[in-house]
């Protein structure tokens, strides 16, 4: 009797982020000043790897008073050192504004991962794009969105 391995085919994985297990926040710069630091609600994010795909989808739901928006992969590259590169698009007052994500991978297992990341926005181009506007009594130059999530 012979046995036979077949190969195994892992399973579509679809992990979210626990209550109280992610942050974010928003930064306002003028030149090298930051003006304006608010921690905006993650209301949901998700990660999802399909069993036909090469890379994942990432998405992130933020629900604030500083900032109403969805920021959604479009393209995941890995960079050398732990790190994925996201470009996607920020959905904001129905715009989608293109954006690119660095994430750092802190913490990978089979069911974990823990990611920290930046976005740079130009503010002004966010403001002309979509609507997007601080209030007027803050100079800004740009923007930096830094997530802080733990998909289980």
């Amino acid at each position: 009797m012979t046995t036979v391995t077949l190969p195994t085919v892992p399973p579509p994985r679809h992990l979210t982020v626990a209550p109280g297990r992610s942050l974010a926040e928003l930064t306002a710069w003028y030149g090298p000043l930051p003006v304006r630091r608010r921690r905006v609600p993650l209301a949901r994010a998700s990660m999802e790897m399909p069993q036909d795909a090469e890379q994942p989808s990432f998405r992130f739901e933020f629900d604030g008073r500083e900032l109403r928006a969805v920021l959604t992969s479009e393209q995941v590259d890995a960079v050398p050192g732990d790190r994925l590169q996201l470009t996607g698009d920020l959905h904001l007052n129905d715009v989608a504004f293109p954006v690119l994500l660095r994430l750092r991978v802190v913490e990978r297992a089979e069911d974990r991962l823990l990611v920290v990341g930046t976005a740079k926005l130009p503010y002004r181009l966010l403001r002309r794009a979509t609507g997007f506007r601080l209030p007027w009594r803050l100079p800004a130059t740009r923007l930096r969105l830094l997530v802080a999530v733990e998909f289980a």
